[in-house]
């Protein structure tokens, strides 16, 4: 009966089809994770927080300020979490990585993807490994990949460019979580024309504390293209997320990277 009849209702099939990704795509995605440490919800900023190979754990710069304030000197150069000595080279530090990779930890898969990318911590630049290991990140969920692949193809850096698989990784990667990737949909929506959608974006990302986004909504407000309810909405929400990620450890690491 489908193929039979596919001419007669493909166009409602396809709308449905639209319909239900759309449920998907703008559903506010869940929380991202808690630095272990703090226990406050982890910064959006890749240089605010970072990945300890020897456990795996993702740590915010605040708790890694307190540990080198606080720690006794022959504790300064221990991981915050577990206490394992700091690597002591780039070759102890890819072999950590390597062994997460084998536990199939998609951070750690993403990571060595990068350090390939760009030929880091001693490895050879090798742009085939670096796309096969931001896959199988991705594969395994980590919405990080998906970000860096949207970039890849969207750029044609690595690999030749190619707009709708920038686009698929992308929503992937915000449907997951990732506030950038989500800045980025809204960003390609309004140069679309687009506008409600790009917004639709743009108030789901501020929602967590993305400050580029609520710059956005706030310009959208002021253009009539945001209600008044919706600002209303997303500006509380915005600074309830910018609280709930604040601390005094995490102020004066961030002014620390900055001086």
């Amino acid at each position: 009966c489908q193929a039979a009849h596919w001419s007669a209702h493909k166009k409602a099939c396809e709308e449905r089809a639209a319909e239900l990704f759309d449920k998907k795509l703008f559903k506010q995605p869940p929380p991202d994770e808690d630095c272990p440490i703090c226990y406050l919800p982890l910064p959006i900023e890749e240089d605010q927080k970072g990945y300890q190979p020897c456990c795996g754990k993702i740590l915010c710069r605040g708790c890694f300020h307190a540990h080198s304030v606080a720690a006794a000197d022959t504790e300064k150069e221990t991981c915050v979490f577990c206490g394992t000595e700091a690597s002591s080279s780039d070759e102890e530090w890819i072999e950590r990585i390597k062994k997460r990779v084998e536990a199939n930890d998609a951070h750690a898969i993403c990571d060595l993807g990068w350090y390939y990318r760009d030929g880091k911590k001693g490895l050879r630049q090798d742009h085939a490994k670096a796309l096969e290991l931001y896959h199988k990140s991705a594969k395994v969920g980590f919405h990080n990949a998906h970000f860096n692949l949207s970039d890849c193809y969207q750029k044609g850096s690595i690999i030749e460019r190619d707009t709708r698989k920038a686009t698929y990784h992308r929503e992937l990667g915000a449907m997951a979580g990732n506030a950038n990737a989500r800045y980025n949909l809204g960003c390609d929506e309004y140069y679309a024309g687009n506008m409600d959608r790009a917004y639709k974006h743009w108030m789901i990302s501020a929602n967590v504390g993305h400050d580029l986004s609520m710059k956005s909504v706030q310009e959208g407000y002021k253009r009539g293209f945001v209600s008044k309810d919706d600002y209303a909405k997303t500006i509380r929400a915005h600074g309830n997320s910018i609280d709930e990620m604040k601390s005094d450890d995490r102020d004066t690491a961030a002014a620390a990277s900055r001086a």
